[in-house]
């Protein structure tokens, strides 16, 4: 038998499924789990491409069996696991080796084990991989950060199962340690701003219209086949037409109104804070899941306070050009934070690339994306894409739509928080002279900080000081 040209470690749904991806292009694959037990089973459920498939119980023989310089790539639950993994297969490694993290990772962890194992003469990759199960089983986005020569090992296999868009694979390698984990922590916040939105317009259809859902799932497929079309609106409009088994009721009507998270929008807004950028959105987004959970509390409120919501008249055309500009301002949020760190780390992203990696296999994939990738490869006024010619005529037109919407949720006590928070920073973006002066004069009134006099140069005091 062949040596393998990958080996995967970690059989669990993500793993497994890329394991198959890989196999049924045409590689080979060594495979290992944590539970030895898991590793039979999973051979035997993949049929033909069992013949593909190099299963070792031992680490040892796992290692042994990957052809040099070897790849190997890890899915499995990121941070102390990681670290004891790495502990441990590393002293089985050979120089030039390269391991994987293929999970949703703190890209700060990722630079430490890329630092550490270069020391080794090892090399480490952070891939953010998108698109769950089955887009990793019949081709992900995947997002590479790591060495130069890592991505010469791994280029061929991932190209190979990656998603495709009119032929381009989704794929690409985007810069040194942390770049590849932080573009897909970035991507997981718009994803969570998006969905945010979606649920606030489901809302105010259903709560403040009264249409049923499945009425409801069928606009979200009307505007799947337009501008708005992306795989949330598309999986939005058939998820909302089913009705439960058990009650005939909306299914979605039986379903908990409390969301979990697993933490990347927290780290998005977490590092967009610390880098001194906007990401309210995303912000309002984590915030609503972090309420969503206070269910008992919610109610206990609704009780005491009434829930107030007023009926409201709706048009569903008014509605659409409130979710595009909400969304485009999204991703322009989201692309400032992948600005800011790029400076920052030194990464030189490629923003018109990332753009494209996005069209097919992860979950933020949209029409607007080739608009966001044209725009970054012209002539974009302070790399700003709300400032393009094509996204700022967009804006003119859907703002009002934005601001309509926003305003009748308002005074009809609907919670709008991320097209709020969207309407907030379009209207804060556009102002060339704001409200932080009256700021910075009491910081200096009460603190001494000092501010900037227009038309002066240096630091300056009010006369309060005098």
């Amino acid at each position: 038998m062949p040596q393998a040209q990958i080996g995967v470690y970690g059989l669990g749904t993500m793993g497994s499924a890329l394991a198959l991806n890989m196999a049924e292009k045409g590689f080979e694959v060594a495979v290992t789990n944590r539970e030895t037990e898991w590793i039979a089973d999973f051979v035997s459920e993949a049929g033909a491409l069992q013949t593909r498939l190099h299963p070792h119980e031992s680490l040892e023989r796992f290692v042994e069996d990957i052809k040099p310089p070897r790849v190997i790539l890890f899915m499995i639950p990121s941070g102390a696991p990681m670290d004891a993994v790495i502990a441990t297969i590393s002293p089985l490694l050979d120089e030039g080796d390269t391991i994987i993290d293929g999970g949703n990772a703190d890209f700060h962890d990722t630079r430490r084990r890329s630092a550490a194992l270069t020391e080794k003469g090892l090399h480490f990759v952070g891939m953010g991989v998108s698109g769950g199960e089955k887009g990793a089983r019949h081709g992900p986005s995947m997002m590479v950060g790591g060495t130069d020569h890592s991505w010469t090992q791994l280029s061929d296999i991932l190209r190979a199962i990656a998603a495709r868009h009119d032929g381009d694979p989704c794929v690409d390698h985007l810069g040194p340690d942390g770049a590849g984990h932080f573009v897909k922590t970035v991507h997981n916040g718009i994803e969570y701003a998006d969905m945010q939105v979606i649920a606030e317009l489901y809302s105010l259809l259903r709560n403040g219209a009264a249409w049923p859902p499945a009425e409801i799932g069928k606009l979200f497929a009307e505007w799947d086949k337009g501008p708005l079309k992306s795989y949330l609106v598309e999986i939005t409009g058939t998820l909302l037409q089913y009705a439960d088994p058990e009650t005939g009721h909306p299914m979605v009507d039986v379903i908990k109104d409390a969301a979990g998270q697993k933490g990347t929008g927290r780290w998005t807004v977490v590092e967009a804070v610390r880098m001194g950028q906007a990401a309210n959105m995303i912000e309002a987004a984590v915030g609503a899941r972090s309420w969503s959970s206070e269910k008992e509390t919610r109610q206990a409120a609704q009780e005491r306070l009434g829930d107030g919501r007023a009926a409201l008249d709706l048009n569903a055309a008014v509605l659409a050009d409130a979710f595009l500009a909400a969304r485009v301002l999204c991703y322009a949020q989201g692309f400032r934070i992948l600005a800011a760190a790029s400076d920052e780390y030194d990464w030189s992203l490629d923003f018109a690339r990332i753009a494209e990696i996005w069209r097919e296999g992860c979950i933020i994939r949209s029409a607007l994306l080739d608009d966001i990738a044209q725009a970054f490869r012209g002539d974009l006024p302070r790399g700003q894409l709300i400032l393009s010619p094509t996204f700022s005529e967009l804006l003119g037109r859907t703002i009002p739509a934005l601001r309509e919407v926003v305003a009748a949720s308002v005074a009809g006590g609907h919670a709008v928080p991320a097209l709020a928070a969207a309407l907030g920073w379009y209207d804060t973006m556009r102002q060339g002279f704001g409200s932080a002066n009256i700021i910075q004069a009491q910081r200096d009134f009460f603190g001494y900080h000092g501010f900037e006099r227009l038309g002066r140069e240096g630091k300056h005091h009010g006369p309060w000081w005098d």
